[in-house]
C-alpha cells in the first residue's frame, strides 16, 4: 500500500502498511537513521519527531496518522550543526552516549517553536517525556536556555 508523506519539506511516497510505526518508515523505507528506536512503547522519547509541528513518539505513531501531514525529523534541523539548538548542544557538551539526543533536540525544538523564552518549569514540562540514561539534564536545560537566547536575537 502506498502513502504520501511530506518529510522534511519533501513530498514522498512510501510503500508500507498503514499500521506500520512511523519510526520504521522513516528509518527503513526512507533511510533516515537519525531518529532512534529506544523503548518501542513511547516512554523514552528517543524516537521523537514532529507531526504538523507537534512532538510525537514515532514508535507508536502509525503511518496512517502521518498521511497528508508534515513530518520533521532530526535531519530537518540542519545538516551541518548550525541550528541554534545544535550549536548550544555542542557548546554545553550535552551528549555523553548520544543515543537520546535526536529525541531530546526534537522536543526542545518543538518547545522553542512556541515559547521563545521558556522558564525552567516550561523546559521541565516540555522535556519530561525524554529520558537521558546518562543524566545530562542540567546541560540539556542550559543548552535550551542558550539556544532560546540566540533565537530571540535573530
Amino acid at each position: 500500500m502506498t502513502t504520501k508523506l511530506n518529510v522534511n519539506g519533501r513530498a514522498l511516497t512510501v510503500n508500507a502498511e498503514p499500521d506500520t510505526p512511523l519510526l520504521w518508515v522513516i528509518r527503513d523505507e526512507l533511510g533516515m537513521t537519525g531518529t532512534k528506536f529506544g523503548c518501542g512503547a513511547a516512554l523514552c522519547g528517543a524516537c521523537t519527531v514532529h507531526l504538523d509541528g507537534q512532538p510525537v513518539r514515532s514508535c507508536q505513531t502509525p503511518l496512517s496518522a502521518a498521511a497528508g501531514k508534515k513530518v520533521a525529523t532530526i535531519e530537518s534541523l540542519s545538516r551541518n550543526n548550525t541550528h541554534p539548538l545544535q550549536v548550544a548542544w555542542i557548546k554545553h557538551d550535552v551528549p555523553q552516549c548520544g543515543y537520546c539526543q535526536s529525541g531530546q533536540l526534537m522536543s526542545a525544538a518543538a518547545l522553542l517553536s512556541t515559547n521563545k523564552n521558556p522558564t525552567d518549569l516550561d523546559i521541565d514540562a516540555a522535556m519530561s517525556g525524554n529520558i537521558c540514561r546518562c543524566g545530562t539534564y542540567p546541560r540539556i536545560k542550559a543548552a535550551i536556555k542558550d539556544a532560546a537566547s540566540t533565537m530571540r536575537k535573530v
